[in-house]
């Protein structure tokens, strides 16, 4: 006993961090996974069901594929284009001829920090169907006005467009920060030998840079599962009038906070873990495929 003395001191003063997380954080999970075998409105008895919340999910509810399949859409349309653009931003912000480089960073880093709330009602705003910013350009153009949440494809895009104003500066800043750890040795070097910037763009930069950019898709990837806010802002809980807007965790919410459903709820935030899981394994396969161990 006498020897956990010196140590007890530091274990106490690090324990409300342990203590917050096994109230708030690991108690929750364990609930959730052994609620997810229940039907439980929230109030009354629970009722232990099996694997029934599971099996209607995946069997007998057509409007959780629907949430499946706009979630993936969605984060394909918004992931590709803005990992794309934020590494033409870092590179950008790390060319020498630039200017004022500290200004423009924190410029593009400033909508990660805005409230996505707000950002969803500003959002709201140039998509309105009947008074909207966008819808107004085009009937001065003379085009024909987009009913952007009641479309299947447009509100997806317009979803898409939030996401990627929001995180294409966040995400330029992680690759600009693997673009200046890269020794400017290696290009001298290739400079010397010849190689043009293309080449060393595909022989320097791109194979360094690999690292950062798996960490910003499995990041994008785990962010893009989990839309919310961005949906339920500009299109309520339904997802829209043809529920293109209505993702996986949008659904969750509609079990159990609307529908009283918290069995059904669990069951579906376990396979929306699992899906994450697989998803982000396929694409660190994908991307990191060709490195040598």
């Amino acid at each position: 006993m006498k020897s956990l003395r010196p140590y007890l001191a530091p274990y106490l003063m690090i324990s409300p961090f342990y203590l917050l997380f096994i109230v708030f954080g690991l108690f929750p999970i364990l609930f959730s996974l052994y609620l997810a075998f229940h039907a439980w409105d929230g109030l009354g008895e629970m009722k232990f069901v099996g694997l029934r919340n599971f099996t209607n999910l995946i069997t007998d509810d057509p409007d959780f594929w629907i949430s499946v399949g706009n979630t993936f859409a969605i984060w394909f349309m918004s992931t590709v284009p803005q990992l794309f653009a934020a590494l033409v931003v870092a590179f950008l912000l790390n060319a020498a001829f630039l200017k004022f480089k500290d200004g423009f960073r924190a410029i593009y880093f400033l909508p990660n920090i805005t409230s996505i709330v707000a950002v969803a009602i500003i959002f709201g705003s140039f998509f309105g169907t009947e008074f909207g910013l966008i819808n107004g350009l085009l009937g001065v153009a003379g085009l024909p006005r987009i009913d952007w949440l009641n479309d299947t494809l447009w509100v997806k895009a317009a979803i898409s467009l939030m996401v990627i104003w929001r995180w294409t500066g966040y995400n330029a800043i992680i690759y600009l920060a693997g673009l200046q750890s890269i020794p400017n040795d290696l290009y001298e070097a290739a400079t010397i030998d010849g190689a043009s910037k293309t080449q060393q763009f595909l022989s320097i930069t791109l194979p360094l840079l690999k690292p950062i950019i798996l960490f910003t898709v499995i990041l994008s990837t785990i962010g893009g599962m989990q839309l919310f806010t961005e949906p339920m802002i500009l299109t309520g809980n339904s997802g829209g009038a043809t529920k293109g807007g209505l993702t996986l965790v949008l659904y969750l919410y509609n079990q159990a906070f609307v529908n009283q459903m918290f069995g059904y709820a669990s069951a579906i935030a376990w396979v929306l873990f699992i899906l994450i899981g697989a998803f982000s394994f396929i694409n660190w396969k994908f991307v990191s495929r060709g490195e040598r161990v």
